[in-house]
């Protein structure tokens, strides 16, 4: 355990509080995906640029604060089971997952909607993105495409 903690005003933000913080963060982000009216402006404002801002803030300070001080690197898997072994690094990398996961399931439901995929079909495929970021991607590529009624190859590209 690192003894150090982050300050914010007088409340020492621990490793776990920040984890706990990040997570609140992103599965806010990920209600208002599932549960908020598509009519809603911010429906994906909010979970594509309005939290993970909030979250890259997050992992640039713990980056900038822990990163050297950590020991290790990205060279081996070695090196990077070192550089994670910090507390406070490992919740910079978690926060990392959360923020590009969410920043992606927000722009798949929106070219879902686009597609006018149901949020009953939806809600599984952005859990899918949520819980195993890639697979769920190619899951929700796929429904787009299906429900379009076009090669996926051809979606993908942004031709018509």
């Amino acid at each position: 355990m690192c003894p150090m903690e982050i300050y914010s005003g007088d409340i020492a933000m621990s490793p776990d509080r920040l984890f706990d913080l990040a997570n609140t963060l992103a599965l806010a982000g990920w209600v208002v995906l599932l549960f908020a009216p598509r009519r809603w402006p911010g429906v994906t404002h909010v979970p594509r640029w309005g939290i993970p801002i909030a979250l890259s803030a997050l992992y640039a300070g713990l980056m900038l604060a822990y990163f050297d001080q950590a020991g290790g690197s990205y060279g081996s898997i070695a090196e990077v089971r070192q550089l994670f072994a910090s507390d406070e690094v490992l919740v910079a990398g978690w926060t990392h997952y959360l923020t590009f996961d969410l920043m992606i399931g927000a722009l798949m439901a929106e070219r879902l909607d686009g597609a006018e995929v149901s949020r009953l079909v939806q809600a599984p495929v952005l859990a899918c993105i949520f819980l195993f970021g890639p697979l769920g991607v190619l899951l929700s590529l796929g429904t787009e495409a299906a429900m379009r009624g076009g090669p996926l190859l051809r979606r993908i590209g942004g031709a018509a």
